[in-house]
């Protein structure tokens, strides 16, 4: 599978709780984190629905 940098560069303070919960179980803990993940289905779903708070860069 395909792997992707994502980094959080906007705050998920003042947005809704599935936002907010889906930046958790992306498994970002601070603003500009940047995490490795593998693009799986569910993985992209996530992303997709807060991509407006995320920088993504394929590897």
């Amino acid at each position: 599978m395909k792997k992707v940098r994502i980094t959080q560069i906007k705050s998920g303070i003042g947005r809704h709780r599935r936002q907010k919960a889906t930046l958790t179980a992306l498994g970002f803990k601070r603003l500009h984190q940047t995490l490795e993940v593998e693009l799986s289905p569910s993985v992209q779903g996530m992303i997709e629905s807060v991509k407006h708070l995320l920088r993504i860069e394929e590897i």
